[in-house]
């Protein structure tokens, strides 16, 4: 007879150690369910710590100068005083040199104190002071905390009762970082290991999924994984998401409209792009397609061509048709499409200074241990498959390196060994196509400093020394000299409450900004409204007696804006017009001709001749001994460039390594790069 004793649960509980769990639901896997989150981190996978790096910049200085965080708040110098004194230690002491048990007293207190009364006991430490003023959003605590990955869920973002769920021995935190081919390939052989029960269950599941991820792959994504942060996302991988969406669901009978989709995609996968297109066009829907890529242009059904130029010298239909048709129009669009202009190949590469700023060791994100050496002095491209590595080479990694040694930026560069040749170059500027300006008040004047310029012509002006008239009169900034009732804006908003806030025009000065005493200085006939209301290159004619002001005109000019007024709003600039206004501030400087400049694709949203227009400004940057980084796609800007650096071979985690570098002819000619293949049929 067996007396053994067997328990038995309808739970999923462990006999041995007890430990049960619920039934799983959907909302248990969910980061953003309270079922399913990580308590630390509340689901985001990564928690806000002290940074000891912030607040101890240099330990090998005297201890109240060693500590930064001491500048912005008396009360932990009163602290950190405090405990010198009970100690005995001398304010000359290099902090380096303090005990460890004195550092640990000073950063971390005798006892971690949860009450904010705490704040004013010197025994709670530098540590979680700070900590307490950033959970109370103290805004100066910020400079002093760093994002880091929560150690209790590791990233994952799910709670261990989620993460212990497992299928073919990876969690779903797991198969959320693949690479989407991975997890493609995954999908497809998980039902060759399932049960018959379980495979009943799981078919139409992963047939659904896997027919979802095609449609990703479909438009060039393979690369990404489904844990990737939508604000890392670029504008055009973004878009080409909600592209594979609207493929998935099949809907009929829409219109859709697309700003330029082939953002950041590499003419390897533009062809997969302009087919998911197609099949959402065969669908009998109907799709507009803001574009400048040469592909997807010819692609087309139809084409409405708008120009002839920019700004006031545009807006008019000048072509429409099938592309046969607009290929023997007489438009600056056809001329470039059918081969009659082009971007010529320089018959010389520049030779550089023959030195090279070379990081070693860089293994950021796909990165696999890169070492490169980027020659001085020339204009080089940076090119690859989407997602191969570049923005994490150049944007993530060379950029915060070089911002923290000349400017002493927090931004943290990714993983790297080593640079050198930091002393060869002077500055570095990144020119984006972010706005000038994030207000009506800012514009191209104000930007370039140009603006300051006029200030003083008008403010010497004898009508002005009459009136005793000083600089800041002519600001739309300052008391004195602007509207007073829209305060120099030249607009009013006026707020609808629930609905959005509607801008009129000011009916006391109609827009000019100006007082009505300001606007009766005048140079050459007009007020300094009047100048704000010119273009660019009505300015060039307007300041030709004056070569100050002539000179900073006619290089806004050469970089193809003078269409654009000088008083016009930097919320209605373009991406591409902001970044020329950028570059163009560049070129008015005085330089050493050892700048560094760092550029990422900065082709989008430019016609083939601003691409023209934008490469004479690039080189006039290069000529001057300038350093010219630019992360491209286009093939115009790669086959010019003096040295060519080819990351890949493919995206994701089949990237990451140097495939090709050198000149523009070397890399066509080199069989392992798939940029090369494409460069190759655009140089013959």
């Amino acid at each position: 007879e067996n007396n053994d004793v067997n328990f038995f649960s309808r739970h999923l509980m462990c006999p041995d150690t007890g430990i049960s769990y619920d039934e799983p639901a959907p909302n248990l896997f969910s980061f953003n369910s309270i079922y399913g989150m990580c308590s630390n981190c509340k689901g985001l996978g990564k928690s806000i710590e002290v940074d000891l790096a912030k607040i101890l910049p240099t330990p090998d200085l005297p201890i109240l100068s060693a500590i930064k965080v001491l500048e912005w708040d008396p009360k932990l110098e009163d602290l950190v005083m405090g405990i010198l004194i009970k100690n005995k230690i001398g304010l000359k002491t290099i902090y380096s040199q303090l005990k460890p048990e004195i550092q640990n007293l000073i950063m971390h207190g005798e006892g971690d104190q949860e009450k904010i009364k705490a704040l004013y006991n010197k025994s709670i430490g530098i540590f979680r002071y700070i900590q307490i003023l950033n959970e109370s959003n103290i805004r100066w605590s910020h400079n002093f905390v760093s994002e880091t990955e929560c150690q209790m869920c590791l990233g994952a973002r799910l709670n261990p009762t989620a993460l212990n769920f497992k299928l073919r021995e990876k969690n779903i935190n797991e198969l959320s970082n693949m690479d989407l081919d991975d997890l493609h390939q995954f999908l497809k052989n998980l039902p060759k290991i399932l049960t018959v029960k379980n495979k009943a269950i799981a078919t139409p599941i992963i047939k659904e999924l896997l027919a979802r991820i095609d449609f990703l792959l479909n438009v060039g994504l393979n690369y990404l994984s489904l844990n990737r942060p939508a604000y890392s996302l670029s504008g055009g991988e973004a878009q080409r998401i909600r592209l594979a969406t609207q493929l998935a669901s099949e809907l009929t009978e829409v219109l859709y409209i697309l700003d330029e989709p082939s953002i950041g995609l590499h003419q390897r996968d533009n062809e997969k792009l302009i087919d998911a297109l197609k099949k959402l066009r065969d669908l009998d829907n109907s799709i507009i397609v803001v574009e400048h890529d040469k592909d997807m242009i010819l692609a087309a059904d139809y084409i409405i061509d708008i120009g002839p130029k920019a700004g006031v010298h545009g807006g008019q239909i000048i072509a429409q048709g099938t592309p046969k048709e607009i290929l023997k129009s007489k438009t600056i669009t056809a001329d470039y499409l059918s081969g009659k202009k082009f971007i010529a190949i320089p018959k010389t590469k520049r030779k550089g200074s023959g030195e090279f700023l070379e990081i070693k060791g860089a293994s950021g994100n796909n990165l696999k241990n890169v070492t490169i050496k980027i020659p001085l002095g020339q204009m080089v491209c940076v090119t690859g498959i989407s997602g191969s590595g570049k923005s994490t080479l150049i944007t993530d990694t060379l950029y915060p390196i070089l911002s923290q040694y000349f400017y002493k930026s927090n931004t943290k560069p990714l993983e790297y060994k080593s640079i050198k040749g930091l002393e060869l170059i002077d500055k570095v500027i990144e020119i984006d196509q972010s706005p000038i300006g994030r207000t009506p008040r800012s514009n191209p004047v104000t930007y370039t400093g140009i603006f300051t310029d006029i200030r003083k012509l008008y403010a010497q002006l004898n009508e002005a020394k009459i009136r005793g008239y000083s600089i800041g009169r002519f600001s739309f900034n300052v008391k004195g000299g602007r509207c007073e009732n829209c305060q120099g804006g030249g607009r009013k908003i006026i707020e609808m409450g629930i609905l959005p806030d509607v801008e009129v025009l000011c009916e006391t000065c109609y827009g000019k900004r100006y007082n009505k005493q300001t606007l009766e200085v005048r140079y050459r006939g007009k007020s300094i409204s009047d100048v704000l209301d010119m273009t660019i290159e009505d300015a060039v004619t307007f300041f030709e007696n004056l070569p100050n002001l002539n000179r900073k005109f006619g290089v806004l000019n050469d970089v193809g804006l003078g269409y654009i007024k000088l008083g016009q709003s930097s919320t209605t600039l373009s991406g591409g017009e902001a970044q020329r206004i950028k570059l163009a501030t560049e070129l008015i400087k005085k330089d050493t001709g050892k700048t560094m400049y760092i550029l990422d694709e900065p082709t989008t949203g430019l016609h083939f001749e601003d691409i023209r227009v934008l490469l004479n400004v690039l080189n006039k940057l290069v000529d001057k001994g300038n350093t010219m980084i630019i992360i491209e796609h286009n093939l115009d800007v790669i086959k010019v460039a003096d040295y060519v650096i080819d990351i890949g071979p493919e995206g994701g985690k089949g990237g990451g390594r140097i495939v090709a570098e050198g000149t523009p002819e070397s890399v066509a000619n080199n069989p392992k790069s798939e940029t090369g293949k494409f460069l190759k049929l655009e140089m013959k």
